[in-house]
């Protein structure tokens, strides 16, 4: 297929039954694999969505620098597309996110200001915020806040599901920003009232890059009355799952898809038949230097 830029091939990215980690035969399980992303991770769409919903709204220009808060995806994509539109960004992340993210950001271009990771991506936010107090040129997106994250899963994300899977049962996903679960809920629930949606949340010290306790903080975006269930998943459960990932599907999984592909199964326990899609948010070469490939 064609594109006139790296941007439109952004989305439409594949669904895939997982078969080998997984058996219940009443059950399916089908994961969307959102490291095909051209920036290698669903945070593509958000990004594109928030920077377009800026330059509707007269917010950007090119003598704005973008800043943004992120554990790493969020801040690619945006690095990409800054490479392309000509804009100067800034990444807040926190000191302990894997090697590979820092390096890729820095492929594209981007600037990055390294937080204590001891606070994780709270800490991030925090910084990132004083920031833009003090420098005005800055613009910060802010995927906690901005609604145009929601926005690109409700567009994008949900129809994709539905056109693939039509008789879904259930969506699982990991709880980060909340933008992948609220918007792709909202766009599920019109198609199917009856359809159910799972959040899988981290403990409040979790090593899950990407995902979130919301304990400390909860981003405006997300409302946890709207999922049908919240699943709390221990760490080793994710990593385990993600190596499985490698080993018996050949699927290159991040942690996080570790994490949602537990809450699909732990899920999938409770019903005797139905079709659960969950998403795999970006591959595992994003990783290579944590203890996800320890030996």
């Amino acid at each position: 297929m064609r594109y006139s830029n790296i941007l439109d091939a952004i989305g439409n990215t594949p669904l895939v039954e997982i078969k080998n980690t997984f058996q219940n035969p009443g059950v399916r399980i089908y994961a969307k694999l959102e490291g095909d992303n051209p920036g290698g991770s669903i945070k593509d769409r958000i990004a594109k969505s928030m920077v377009e919903d800026a330059q509707k709204k007269g917010l950007l220009n090119q003598n704005n620098i973008l800043l943004e808060a992120t554990s790493g995806n969020t801040g690619i994509s945006l690095a990409m597309i800054a490479a392309i539109t000509g804009y100067r960004f800034v990444a807040v992340m926190p000191e302990n996110v894997s090697l590979e993210r820092r390096k890729l950001l820095r492929a594209f271009g981007a600037e990055i200001i390294l937080t204590d990771g001891s606070k994780g991506t709270n800490g991030a936010i925090e910084t990132a915020r004083e920031i833009v107090q003090k420098h005005d040129y800055y613009l910060m997106l802010d995927q906690f806040t901005n609604t145009a994250n929601v926005r690109a899963h409700y567009e994008t994300t949900g129809p994709e599901i539905i056109k693939d899977v039509p008789e879904i049962t259930a969506f699982v996903a990991g709880m980060g920003t909340g933008g992948t679960l609220m918007g792709v809920r909202q766009k599920l629930k019109e198609h199917n009232p009856d359809i159910k949606i799972i959040g899988v949340e981290p403990q409040p010290d979790s090593k899950i890059q990407g995902l979130r306790n919301m304990e400390a903080y909860t981003p405006p975006i997300y409302n946890e009355k709207l999922l049908d269930l919240k699943l709390p998943i221990p760490d080793r459960e994710a990593f385990h799952l993600a190596r499985e990932l490698y080993l018996k599907e050949g699927i290159s999984a991040g942690i996080s898809s570790g994490a949602a592909l537990w809450g699909a199964i732990e899920y999938s326990k409770t019903i005797s038949k139905g079709n659960i899609v969950t998403i795999f948010p970006d591959r595992g070469d994003k990783y290579l230097s944590t203890e996800l490939f320890e030996e």
